[in-house]
């Protein structure tokens, strides 16, 4: 009798556990599928926009939903900017090589160059210094320009799924506080925020 009484519980169990294996089963299925959904990837859009200054602006512009898309035009910003640094930078460089050149005929050859006629050794001396130091900051502005993009494209990537809309808001308004426990009446404001 107690063999029949355990098989009938076995019996009993055995379906009930298969049945939530595949329960399971069918969980972790529907969870793979959830998964293979396309995140965005702070990552990829850094590296990105390392690799290829703007890029990792235009992968969160693909990114956005429509209607919030607003990353492209920080492209041509950016390469205005590095491109200026970088001709000023360059100018800057040649123009500071030019004036070691004069200032070297002037020393070793007694050679004046016509360009540089109303300038003595001290003053082509700080010319040369200022150039320097111009062409040094340019470049420094132009490294600088190529990390804020790295940056703003990495922080963009965060709120690409941010959601800004009407149904969050903060409304500041003007309030009458009335007189309460021997305290005068007083005008202030009113801050309210709307979270739907």
């Amino acid at each position: 009798m107690k063999q029949w009484v355990f098989l009938f519980v076995l019996g009993a169990i055995t379906p009930t556990f298969s049945q939530d294996n595949d329960s399971i089963i069918k969980a972790g299925v529907v969870a793979a599928e959830q998964d293979t959904t396309k995140q965005h990837s702070v990552k990829t859009a850094t590296i990105l926009s390392l690799a290829l200054p703007g890029a990792g602006q235009v992968y969160n512009h693909i990114a956005m939903p429509k209607g919030k898309k607003k990353a492209y035009w920080k492209v041509p910003l950016i390469y205005a900017g590095l491109g200026a640094t970088g001709y000023f930078a360059i100018k800057n460089h040649q123009e500071q090589k030019a004036l070691k050149q004069e200032y070297i005929n002037r020393t070793e050859h007694n050679v004046y160059g016509d360009e540089y006629l109303n300038y003595d050794d001290s003053g082509i001396i700080q010319l040369y210094q200022q150039k320097l130091n111009r062409r040094d900051l340019l470049f420094l502005g132009m490294g600088l320009v190529y990390l804020l993009q790295v940056a703003d494209a990495a922080v963009e990537a965060h709120f690409v799924k941010f959601d800004v809309s009407d149904d969050l808001s903060m409304k500041i308004r003007p309030a009458f506080i009335p007189l309460s426990y021997g305290n005068p009446a007083s005008v202030g404001l009113s801050l309210q925020f709307t979270f739907k």
